[in-house]
Order: C-alpha cells, then structure tokens, then sequence
C-alpha cells in the first residue's frame, strides 16, 4: 500500500476512529523516510502524511498503535549498537523548556559517575535554540560525525553530544516537521512515539527523560504529562529498555539565562559550582536518577551523593571541557569572545512588591524576537541573542529595579523584545508560594 489511494484508505480508517494495524504504522513511517530522502519522488505526498497526522491528532491512538509507529520510527533507518563498550549507556532528553541547559551539565555528570552517555541532538524551531544550536556557539566544535567516529569519541571520553544523524530514524524528521506546521504538535501518542522512536535508534539501554510540565511546556496540564511520561516508559520497556521519566515545572524559565550562548555560560557556572541553584538540582536529579536506572547505584540516596560529589570535585567540568577539545571546541575562545557588538537594554519593574510570575511563554517570546530562535529551519539565529533574568520568582522588588536584561546583535529588535518581555513578569502585593520544581517521577 505505497501508492496515493492505497493511503487515503489509511487515512479514511484513522478519520472515522479505527484503529491501524502495525502494518498500516510501518507504511506511514516507510513513506516518511521515504519523503525525507527523496522528496521529489516519494509515493506518498505530504499533505497525504498531513492528513493522517491530523486525523490521529483529533481521533486519538491506541497504545498498540502508538508502539507500533514507535518501533516502525526507530527502524526507518539505521540503529546505533553499543553493546562492545564496557560501562552502562544512558540517553538523557528533554520534552523541551525555556532556559533548558540542562544536557551541557547532566551529560558530563553522568559520564563523571562511570556511565557512556551517547547524546544526539537536534537544532530546533521556536523561541530558542536546540542543544545543538547552543553548542554551536563554541568556536571550532563539530557536531556532525560517522556512526564511527561516535564510538571513538564515546569510548574515549565517556560522552559525547552530536548533531542528530538523517541516517537514524529519518521517519521522524518529516514527522516532525509536518506536526510543527499542522498544529498536531501536542498529541501524545505522536509526542511519545516520536521521543522513543528516536532513542531506541540511537541505541542506549537507559534513557532518563526529562518530561516538562507548566504554562511553558507542550502540555501545560501537570495530568497530561505524567500521562506522556507513562507512555514513554511503557514503550522504553516493551522495547527491552531502561527508563524514568521525572516531571519537571516549566511554568517560568529554568535558571535565568534564555539564549544559546548565554545558556552555555550558565551551564558552564553550574559545573564550576556556581550558578542558579534550580539547574544545580534538576541536574543532579536527572544524573542521581539515571544512575540509579543503569544500575551504576544500588538506590537514590547513593546516586545522589555520588553525583554531588563529581560536580563538586570538578570531574564533571573535567569531562566536559574533554569532550568539547575532543570535538574540535576552543572553550577559552568562547569564554574570551568578544561582545563589541551586542547591544543590550535592560527591563526595569514598573511598581514595587513581590515578583509572583516570570512567564516562560513571554521571555521565549522575548528571546524569540531578538534572534535567539528559528521560525523555519533553514534561518540563522543569532547566538549572543537572549534575556538573562536579574531576579526570581518569589523575591521582592523595588520601582526600577532591574528585571531583567536583553541581548542581541539586531538592535532593531529591542522594542518589540523588551516589549513582549514586560508582560512576562507579574508584581503584586502578596509573596507567592514556592513551587516544587520537581512534580513526579515515574520508573
């Protein structure tokens, strides 16, 4: 069934409700990889996948199908094998958060603590940048390797962060893609198909997800998140995997730098001991927890002493600065860079009280609008670009205290970033109650 009508059939089915056999997921993910390769003379155009994407968006999945499409994901092109290296491999990703740095630190960390941490990244579309587009701002660093040169880095530094290979699993770059422009972004199943597919061709035993939840994250509902975390550690395990998920707030930024370069510094505070306490802790939950599902420690209160203990003693920043050198990065170039050309403003509170809310989906926006972000993918994004918050949620501030301050080499931005930046922070009379940054773990 690769021709148009023997879609539409797939696509009728799924319309009124039915449920698609396994079969039925492998031709769709067949035509995706197919459409990612040739997009000239694929047998299935893309509004056709659109179609379907659609009627799945609005008609929901079975979890059979949704592990069918994962498996059939993961197979759509080439799988990655680590079984000949010597320690436990973990895969650590994210759902997606603004001022989400947290691979730069948890992946170092991990490898720290005596596990091979295979990372593949992507670049990414919306108010920031990707991993990838992060690390980009380090001069000299190569992300695009050989499935062969990925096993020299990872045995020889324990780690290694690189650009997501088309060769693996490219059903789900089209899928993507087409989600992204049909507003079916927030299905679940899709969502959870897409993570897991991904993970399983990239070939770790363990995977540690970091699940967002809150106003900022692609389900705001605390419910519908621990749903997707669920489903992703079902479909980890039917696959023979290891896998938690922890559910992580995202109602405001995580940290206070929201930009590529700007994150970059943060996380490099963070390894040097420094920097804001709430990446410090995420991170270390995200390694204790990893270490603990790999088997490296026996229960939680181990794993996390023992990650404390190699942020603390520098190996984690050791390892880091390994892997950047071994990827071809100057990090004291990044560090030295010169920033003649940024131009800055700074936000200052219009009224005195406690500072209730930092709206993360208004400093993306923020972010977004001074280059820090993609629209499409092919545009460049400025890495210098982003907001760095003076304050937290919780304190109290005083009339032109400064709130925050902006950044980018598009001074012509400036306007409409600090503009769409003011409505992020909420000032009242009353102190607010902390919120737990940590929500749920599920194994």
């Amino acid at each position: 069934m690769s021709n148009h009508a023997g879609f539409v059939e797939l696509i009728a089915r799924k319309r009124d409700g039915k449920k698609l056999r396994d079969a039925d997921w492998r031709v769709v993910a067949r035509a995706a990889a197919a459409l990612e390769r040739d997009p000239d003379n694929a047998p299935v155009p893309a509004y056709q996948l659109s179609a379907l994407l659609m009627a799945a968006y609005l008609r929901g999945m079975a979890f059979s199908e949704t592990r069918a499409l994962t498996t059939a994901v993961a197979d759509s092109g080439e799988r990655l094998d680590w079984s000949g290296v010597d320690r436990p491999t973990v895969d650590k990703h994210s759902t997606g958060g603004v001022g989400d740095k947290l691979s730069l630190i948890a992946v170092p960390l991990l490898a720290a603590c005596g596990a091979a941490v295979p990372k593949l990244s992507g670049r990414a579309l919306g108010h920031t940048g990707g991993t990838i587009d992060k690390l980009e701002s380090i001069p000299g660093l190569r992300l695009e390797y050989a499935a062969a040169e990925l096993d020299g880095l990872l045995r020889g530094n324990g780690c290694f962060i690189a650009g997501h290979s088309a060769a693996l699993a490219p059903a789900d770059a089209v899928l993507y893609h087409l989600r992204d422009v049909t507003a079916t972004v927030s299905s679940r199943p899709l969502v959870a198909a897409s993570i897991v597919g991904k993970k399983l061709a990239a070939g770790a035993g363990t995977f540690v997800i970091d699940v967002k939840s809150g106003r900022g994250a692609i389900f705001p509902s605390q419910r519908e998140s621990l749903r997707l975390a669920r489903d992703i550690v079902r479909l980890a395990r039917d696959a023979g995997r290891r896998c938690v998920c922890l559910l992580t707030g995202m109602d405001q930024p995580l940290g206070r730098a929201v930009g590529n370069a700007l994150e970059v510094e943060e996380a490099l505070a963070v390894l040097d001991g420094e920097g804001p306490g709430a990446v410090r802790d995420t991170a270390l939950e995200l390694a204790a927890r990893g270490l603990k599902a790999c088997g490296l420690s026996g229960n939680i209160d181990e794993a996390r002493e023992a990650a404390r203990g190699r942020l603390d003693d520098g190996a984690a920043r050791e390892i880091f600065e390994r892997m950047i050198t071994a990827q071809g990065g100057d990090l004291c170039a990044f560090v030295k860079r010169s920033r003649d050309s940024i131009a800055e403003e700074t936000l200052t509170a219009p009224r005195a009280g406690w500072l209730r809310r930092i709206g993360a989906r208004a400093v993306a926006r923020s972010a977004m609008l001074l280059g820090a972000g993609r629209e499409k993918a092919a545009e460049a994004i400025d890495h210098e670009a982003g907001v760095v918050l003076a304050v937290e949620r919780g304190a109290r501030v005083e009339t032109g205290q400064s709130l925050a301050r902006l950044h980018t080499r598009r001074p012509e931005t400036l306007a409409a970033a600090r503009k769409a930046l003011a409505g992020a922070f909420v000032i009242g009379g009353e102190r607010p109650t902390p919120h737990r940054l940590l929500r749920e773990v599920v194994e």
